[in-house]
This record gives structure tokens, C-alpha cells and sequence, in this order.
């Protein structure tokens, strides 16, 4: 199998905010699936503008793996109500 074509970018730095545990589980997931944070998020972002899920079942049992070791209960129905 042929690797994908490259597709150079311009990246920037950002000053995101995020929520603790959230973001615990997201660099465990990157490492997971040997990613950079940033790569992760580039991926997830761009599947969700495209309203496609970004993750396998498989991926979805590692993130529910990890929600529980860092004790992350929020949900997506908890988005609008965060505040700190």
C-alpha cells in the first residue's frame, strides 16, 4: 500500500484553554494512536466540519478507557454550561 500524498500547511501556535480533564484524555489518546496533540486535534477537527465521526469503534473503547482512569464525566451535552 502506497502512503497517502503529503499536504504541506501553514501551522500556528494557539493559546487554547481546555477543560483538565479533557485534555488528559486527549494527549492519552494521542499517544495511544502515536500522535502529536496537535495532530489529534487537526484530525478531529477536520472530521467534525464535515459532520463524520473521527473515531472507530475500537478508538471509541480506548476514549472510554481513558474517560474513566481520568475521571472525565462531562459530555457533549455539558459544552454550553462549562464555565472557569
Amino acid at each position: 500500500m502506497s502512503k497517502p500524498k503529503r499536504i504541506p500547511v501553514d501551522r500556528v501556535q494557539t493559546g487554547v484553554r481546555m477543560e483538565k480533564r479533557l485534555v488528559k484524555v486527549l494527549k492519552g489518546l494521542a499517544e495511544c494512536c502515536d500522535l502529536s496533540l496537535g495532530d489529534l486535534l487537526e484530525g478531529i477537527c477536520l472530521h467534525a466540519l464535515e459532520g463524520k465521526s473521527p473515531f472507530s469503534e475500537s478508538t471509541l473503547g480506548q476514549i472510554s478507557s481513558l474517560k474513566q482512569v481520568y475521571g472525565l464525566d462531562l459530555t457533549a451535552a455539558d459544552s454550553h454550561s462549562l464555565e472557569g
